[in-house]
């Protein structure tokens, strides 16, 4: 379904997000496609990493549960993103996918809980900065911040729910010989309360089974899914290219290597279409020309 800002509809009763912002403003963290297609009327932009962990004392900030750990919640001041991943675990069967051959696009999960998902990507990972989730932090001005929920509620409509959580502002810094990396980034020490879109593993579109989270099957998927947005493809390597530009270079190592998957089956796909015309091309000239009379390139 794609997202419009016609139609606007103010909620003043149904949401609770005033409870977060009493100022009436808005903080949006955005770590998939709202990196690089930002939501309207942002005023300011900070890159940033989530928080997660539990913290008793700064509870009521969150309300981001998850199935098998209920007391867990993202909530803790003392650690960035250490205990939250981003994955490619969520269809899409709108924006980057259809019903009938869903796409996948990036979510959010508690560490703990994804650890019991016996994921095919622990093989590869170690408790490093590169697994935090990192994005970019938008600023709303309470003039618009009603209008812009909104456009986020029915942008984020396939299985995404909002939630609130800290954010952690990051400064970077790098050489003029390539793009920066992970190891020139700082984290601020100074955390603030943000309003995310999270695919919980309780949604219909979150994919629980191994092999579907298995990394070749997911490039696979990807490298195929169209939806009303465009390619799947091109929600990838935007994600890979988004990050690049906001001084992160290959912070997340699963999308670097998503990427890189996606490419190889590209490139085979190419070479084989282009197997696939020189056999045609071959029986077109072998078809068109008596045995003895055919004529062209001796190469």
């Amino acid at each position: 379904m794609a997202a419009s800002l016609q139609g606007h509809q103010v909620h003043p009763n149904g949401r609770t997000w005033k409870t977060h912002f009493p100022k009436g403003d808005l903080w949006v963290f955005g770590y998939g496609s709202l990196i690089w297609k930002p939501p309207p009327h942002y005023g300011k932009i900070m890159i940033s990493t989530l928080e997660s962990g539990l913290n008793p004392k700064n509870k009521p900030e969150s309300n981001l549960n998850f199935p098998g750990n209920p007391k867990t919640a993202i909530t803790t001041r003392n650690k960035p993103a250490d205990n939250s991943r981003g994955v490619f675990n969520q269809a899409s069967t709108d924006h980057r996918g259809t019903p009938e051959q869903p796409g996948r696009v990036v979510t959010v999960i508690e560490r703990e809980f994804w650890k019991t998902l016996d994921d095919p990507l622990a093989k590869t990972e170690s408790e490093s900065a590169s697994t935090k989730v990192w994005g970019a932090a938008y600023h709303i001005p309470a003039s618009h911040a009603e209008e812009v929920h909104d456009y986020l509620d029915e942008r984020e409509v396939d299985g995404y729910s909002a939630h609130f959580t800290p954010f952690y502002p990051v400064s970077a810094s790098g050489s003029e010989s390539g793009p920066e990396t992970i190891t020139d980034l700082s984290v601020s020490a100074q955390s603030s309360t943000c309003m995310v879109y999270i695919g919980q593993p309780s949604n219909p579109q979150f994919l629980r089974e191994y092999a579907r989270r298995e990394p070749q099957d997911v490039a696979q998927v990807i490298s195929a899914g169209h939806g009303a947005s465009g390619k799947n493809t091109e929600y990838l390597f935007l994600l890979e290219k988004a990050l690049e530009g906001i001084g992160l270079g290959s912070a997340d190592v699963h999308v670097t290597d998503l990427v890189r998957r996606v490419k190889g089956i590209e490139a085979r796909s190419l070479a084989e279409r282009e197997e696939e015309e020189a056999e045609r091309e071959v029986e077109r000239n072998l078809a068109g020309e008596p045995e003895g009379e055919r004529r062209g390139s001796i190469e």
